[in-house]
């Protein structure tokens, strides 16, 4: 270089190092052209997040161990139940008009032990064999049950002979593809009736470590979450398939758990290990429903009249808002 542009041989300077190549402050993943590469580098990336996370959280652990009682109350985690948008329709335990309301209802004979659960199970027309096995397992869950299998009989028609049997239930379960995708569950004689979207359904045979063949005694049954005035009457209308005074020496116990909105079925038997020690045991069946409709009186679908409709495109617009 005997232009001066640049050092001269054997004056004892070193070239320039190479500038290193950085990625660009908005680069992704998603980016790489190369699916298997794309896949590859997720990957990693996926494992080097789940590394810090598990390293953070030793490390905050032992300050909490070295702290002692000193160590600042554990922060509670922000869930979509727990930031759920506040509902003026909140049922308050003291309310005196809901009371009331209650006190009134299409309910109170059942709460007033006036009534004893009498349930009608019936399909959709010409229902396939899993639709059928889940019938008869849903009538050893609930007491006092029959299944009668529907065959071109309208609905309106079976309501009228179900009421002069002194039937108090009717539950039709209905399917698509040979699934079980959709329960109705009317309230007789005087309804309401609820229309569910079902999804989830397992067996007894498809549930891993189940438990053996459930007994005949009267379950426990346990309403979670059911906090809204919509949702207290959905309670009150699965209360309503089960006989008072269960019988707690058959260690069952039917739960519908409510969680954004989807409600979820499980049936378990207690297994006591020891005094202090208590497991459970599913025995099946389960499910998930979703509520698509709440409508007054007994089923109708032409000329009845709706108190609740699930509305998609107007109330889905916010993830933590809840009906139930």
């Amino acid at each position: 270089a005997g232009d001066g542009s640049g050092p001269a041989p054997g004056d004892g300077t070193d070239p320039p190092a190479p500038e290193r190549v950085l990625f660009p402050p908005t680069f992704s993943v998603s980016e790489i052209k190369n699916k298997q590469r794309r896949h590859f580098m997720f990957l990693r990336w996926k494992q080097q997040q789940r590394k810090e996370k598990l390293a953070l959280k030793k490390k905050r652990r032992k300050e909490r161990e070295a702290l002692g009682d000193k160590a600042p109350p554990k922060a509670i985690p922000k869930t979509i139940e727990n930031q759920r948008v506040y509902d003026e329709t909140t049922v308050d335990p003291n309310d005196e008009e809901v009371a009331f309301d209650e006190a009134t209802d299409e309910f109170a004979p059942y709460f007033n032990r006036q009534t004893v659960p009498k349930i009608l199970i019936t399909t959709s027309d010409r229902p396939r064999g899993r639709t059928v096995r889940f019938c008869e397992q849903l009538a050893t869950v609930i007491p006092n049950s029959h299944v009668y299998y529907r065959r071109g009989l309208a609905l309106k028609r079976i309501i009228p002979q179900c009421i002069a049997r002194d039937f108090t239930d009717l539950i039709v379960i209905n399917e698509d593809r040979k699934i079980p995708n959709g329960l109705v569950l009317s309230h007789l004689p005087d309804g309401p009736t609820a229309h569910f979207r079902m999804s989830s359904v397992r067996l007894r045979k498809e549930i891993k470590r189940k438990g053996k063949e459930p007994t005949e005694h009267v379950p426990e049954v346990i309403l979670n979450n059911f906090t809204t005035r919509l949702g207290h009457s959905i309670g009150r209308m699965f209360a309503a398939l089960f006989p008072h005074d269960p019988q707690f020496i058959g260690r069952q116990v039917a739960t519908f758990h409510n969680q954004r909105d989807y409600i979820f079925f499980r049936f378990h038997r207690y297994i006591f290990k020891s005094e202090k020690k208590v497991g459970i045991q599913e025995l099946g069946p389960r499910f998930t429903l979703k509520l698509r409709s709440l409508q007054k009186g007994t089923f109708d679908s032409k000329f009845g009249e709706y108190e609740w409709i699930h509305k998609r495109r107007e109330m889905d617009t916010n993830r933590r808002k809840f009906h139930l």
